[in-house]
């Protein structure tokens, strides 16, 4: 890692990152997370604590006239054992609303994961030194941290003052899986959130979370005590695809954490968001497991390993998701609240056009899809 010698140190970072719940400092930098640290003490589960850590929709935002910045980055990397490497996060440069370039940050840590037996390795790297060049005069200035591999902010230094961006945009707060994460989006302003919030002109907090949108009491808590003009939560793929609730405990559980919420934004637009179509949980319950035929071939794909027969023993498919979160919505009668079927973000039709890649998350072109139209039908 080099530094030019003729730029100036920010002394606080802190105050320039948007979209992260909590910054926790660490022996290196800045590591944000997106649930604060009593709710990640609420839990062991180590793939909820991974993924809360990767910054998706966190992002450095500044008013500057500067001409020259540099980033120092520690990133993890996430690999899966046997597959092909997946490629390096991107840093998505904004200037003035528009994306002017896309950086990576190679080396940092690397985590490999074994998907058939859940063991994990741990290989330390070093920081990495992003530079910008930045066009003349004063601007708004946005780098977005990439959304699904965990970054550690070192340092920032520049050519000029950054002044944190003031921004007097609606602030949505949006809760959902792998999918809202941003799961096989190409980028970070390309998940569907991200999309979203751009076209409805709203302030993003992203907190979905990759396999854990679990209903866990403590991000309906998280979500009551963060400020939010807006307020959205999808729900369902993951309660499937672990297979850890039946039909008897969801309508109780989501009423709940629609109650929890309340506590805290009695008045606030909510929309509950089923999930979207996907073929294989449409009518087979979880959990999803690994395609080991996929595995062999060095792709990454699931399939459903439930018995079709449990339904009738109150199993969940995405099918009977959409019917408990539809009566919850109807039955509160709350005038701020409403429903969203998943199936018109993304539906059969779709999947047949743009059908999902490893049989559970959209591509790139799907994800801007999604995030179209959710905008338009948010009613934001």
């Amino acid at each position: 890692m080099t530094t030019s010698t003729d730029l100036t140190t920010v002394p606080d970072v802190a105050a320039l990152l948007r979209g992260a719940v909590e910054l926790e400092p660490t022996a290196t930098g800045l590591l944000p997370h997106r649930l604060p640290g009593w709710a990640r003490a609420q839990t062991d589960d180590p793939q909820l604590r991974l993924v809360e850590a990767q910054p998706s929709g966190v992002r450095l935002a500044t008013r500057t006239s500067a001409t020259r910045l540099e980033l120092d980055v520690l990133p993890t990397k996430r690999q899966y054992a046997g597959a092909p490497p997946r490629p390096d996060g991107r840093y998505d440069v904004v200037v003035d609303g528009a994306l002017v370039e896309q950086l990576s940050a190679p080396g940092g840590h690397v985590l490999t994961v074994d998907m058939m037996t859940g063991a994990h390795t741990f290989e330390a790297g070093a920081p990495t030194t992003l530079s910008l060049t930045l066009p003349a005069g004063e601007k708004a200035l946005e780098v977005w941290l990439p959304h699904d591999e965990q970054t550690e902010v070192v340092a920032v230094r520049a050519d000029a003052a950054l002044a944190p961006l003031a921004d007097d945009r609606p602030r949505w707060v949006h809760h959902g899986s792998s999918i809202s994460h941003g799961s096989n989006a190409a980028h970070p302003t390309g998940t569907w959130p991200a999309v979203a919030a751009r076209l409805a002109g709203l302030d993003l907090l992203n907190l979905g979370f990759g396999g854990g949108a679990m209903l866990d009491p403590f991000v309906a808590r998280t979500i009551r005590d963060t400020p939010a003009e807006r307020i959205s939560v999808k729900l369902g793929i993951n309660l499937v695809n672990g297979d850890v609730m039946r039909t008897r405990g969801l309508g109780p559980a989501v009423h709940g954490w629609l109650d929890t919420i309340r506590d805290g934004h009695p008045d606030t637009p909510l929309r509950v968001v089923s999930p979207i179509f996907c073929g294989i949980h449409e009518t087979t319950p979880g959990p999803s497991a690994p395609d080991t035929a996929a595995m062999a071939e060095g792709r990454v794909a699931f399939v459903a390993a439930g018995d079709p027969a449990s339904v009738a023993r109150g199993a969940l498919t995405l099918e009977v998701v959409r019917e408990v979160l539809a009566e919850v919505v109807e039955r509160r009668a709350d005038p701020h609240l409403s429903y969203v079927d998943g199936r018109d973000l993304y539906g059969p039709a779709d999947a047949e056009r743009l059908p999902l890649p490893d049989h559970l998350h959209p591509d790139a072109e799907t994800h801007r899809l999604i995030g179209e139209r959710f905008a338009a039908l948010a009613g934001w």
